[in-house]
């Protein structure tokens, strides 16, 4: 009986030594985390690889928040290039990893645009009469797949009644709003690839 019980416990010391030595093992890797913003779009989806000299470790991709993290790196010295479609290259250099460590680079880096590969919405919003309308308030909606919009971004037109946006270059669909005493009057665009889209929109007479 007496065996029977000290098998269980000895199962039990034998998964707790396996467990410590995991510990252990970790203990010898450190991990680099952080924070990417972009000047326009969504912080998600940005590629962050990782290198020793000029050689690629490994990569990660942020989180919808922009958040990263890369784990299981060997202690030394790396260096971390940021990419993402319609946006500058971004990178960082001499990043100091330590064993069992975390390394936090915080929310430094911010990408800008490029813009050589990005896409402009450019429109007009003219009033019954054929005249430009100053101070008309434009919002920006992203289509989604499901047919519901999201605005993103607003814009109040300028004397002469133009407005501009900045867009990634990935195919999308975007829907230009312009806010009337009555029904909004809208547009939709199909963005594909970096190029000028162009829109006018014309409002109704005043009733």
């Amino acid at each position: 009986m007496r065996f029977t019980k000290i098998l269980p416990l000895l199962a039990i010391m034998f998964l707790a030594a396996g467990f410590s030595v995991a510990q252990d093992k970790d203990k010898t890797v450190g991990s680099i985390k952080g924070k990417v913003r972009v000047e326009t779009g969504t912080p998600g989806g940005v590629t962050v690889v990782v290198r020793h000299g000029e050689k690629e470790v490994t990569r990660s991709t942020t989180d919808k928040n922009g958040d990263f993290l890369v784990s299981r790196l060997t202690p030394g010295t790396y260096g971390l290039t940021f990419r993402k479609p319609g946006l500058s290259i971004g990178s960082i250099e001499d990043v100091e990893v330590k064993a069992g460590k975390t390394r936090s680079l915080g929310d430094r880096l911010i990408l800008t645009i490029d813009e050589g590969s990005i896409a402009f919405l450019s429109g007009s919003v003219f009033g019954a009469d054929g005249r430009s309308v100053p101070n008309a308030k434009v919002e920006l909606l992203r289509i989604l797949e499901d047919g519901s919009t999201r605005k993103i971004d607003g814009r109040i037109t300028t004397e002469t009644g133009s407005f501009r946006f900045r867009l990634g270059p990935e195919p999308a669909k975007y829907r230009v709003s312009v806010k009337t005493n009555g029904e909004p009057v809208t547009k939709d665009v199909e963005i594909d690839g970096a190029a000028v889209y162009r829109v006018a929109l014309s409002l109704p007479p005043k009733s």
